[in-house]
């Protein structure tokens, strides 16, 4: 396993096992990572979390605590959520690996109205006191980059500085990075993709979480995510789960992802956490299936499917 790792030049002589300890237990010894998404709170207020459909599930939604019911009973590499929410549930689920988010905006200014900009709202040092001062266990850290936006420098210039300093305590850098702005045209078009896939890679981050393409008439989505994988060089590719659809279509398009596009794994939130708990968990498990134990989709889907009998 050591050899698919590559511990940047930035990481201290000193974290260097660190690193390799956190980047091993997310990936599970595979070099892929099974990211669930939680940061919907700030970034979707409760438009996630509440309308007719996910009204009428039991135990499902509404609360912080599903994310972490789930992340404690589910195969998963890590909970990605806001720094704020981890300090508020941590200690009760000190099981669970983490990734801190360090920087969230909400949704209720609109990119027609203005360019986004999501700020760093938490430092290093806040993670680093978490770790020294509690059991609970933050891997990494994730932050948001929005290019094309007027305010992309900003971001750019916080996402390089907290690079940096992750891997000088040690930990995984994961970057959320997507073209959007007035001036942006089709965000989902492969070439700015492939693009946001490159800075991230300029920029240090060990993963970068991206939009999948969309296709073109002569190719998939998948297909179109090998120029995303080729152009991010070594940072790892993650594509972001979106909105839920039925489960056998989003198994299938995961694993193509994998298997067809190169990806390093996924980043997924509302295809798990929009289920009832017992579903959710299997749905997590059913993923992770996919991206550590390189299951088919008929067999992640038995394992999904175990959950409605």
């Amino acid at each position: 396993m050591e050899k698919l790792i590559e511990v940047p030049a930035d990481v201290p002589t000193q974290m260097q096992e660190t690193y390799i300890e956190n980047y091993r237990i997310l990936t599970q010894n595979t070099g892929r990572l099974m990211m669930f998404s939680c940061d919907q709170k700030i970034e979707h207020l409760n438009n996630d979390f509440y309308d007719a459909d996910i009204a009428k599930k039991e135990n499902c939604g509404f609360a912080p605590l599903h994310f972490f019911e789930i992340a404690r009973k589910a195969n998963i590499g890590a909970v990605a959520t806001q720094l704020g929410l981890i300090a508020r549930y941590g200690k009760e689920y000190e099981s669970i690996n983490y990734i801190a988010k360090l920087n969230s905006k909400t949704n209720l200014i609109k990119t027609k109205h203005k360019d986004p900009i999501s700020s760093q709202l938490w430092t290093l040092e806040d993670v680093g006191f978490i770790n020294e001062n509690t059991k609970i266990k933050i891997r990494g850290v994730g932050y948001t980059v929005y290019l094309g936006s007027e305010f992309e420098h900003v971001m750019l210039t916080q996402a390089a500085q907290i690079i940096f300093q992750a891997h000088q305590y040690g930990l995984i850098a994961i970057l959320w990075i997507y073209p959007r702005g007035k001036h942006v045209g089709l965000e989902d078009d492969i070439k700015l993709v492939a693009g946001a896939a490159g800075v991230a890679n300029a920029l240090g981050a060990d993963f970068a979480k991206i939009k999948a393409p969309t296709k073109t008439r002569k190719k998939s989505s998948a297909e179109l995510l090998k120029i995303a994988v080729q152009a991010a060089g070594n940072t790892k590719i993650l594509c972001s789960g979106g909105q839920k659809v039925i489960p056998k279509k989003f198994l299938e398009e995961l694993y193509e992802q994998i298997h067809i596009g190169g990806t390093a794994g996924n980043a997924t939130g509302r295809n798990i956490f929009q289920h009832k708990l017992h579903e959710a968990i299997a749905m997590a498990d059913a993923i992770a299936a996919i991206v550590y134990d390189n299951k088919s989709v008929d067999e992640a889907m038995a394992i999904f499917n175990k959950a409605k009998k």
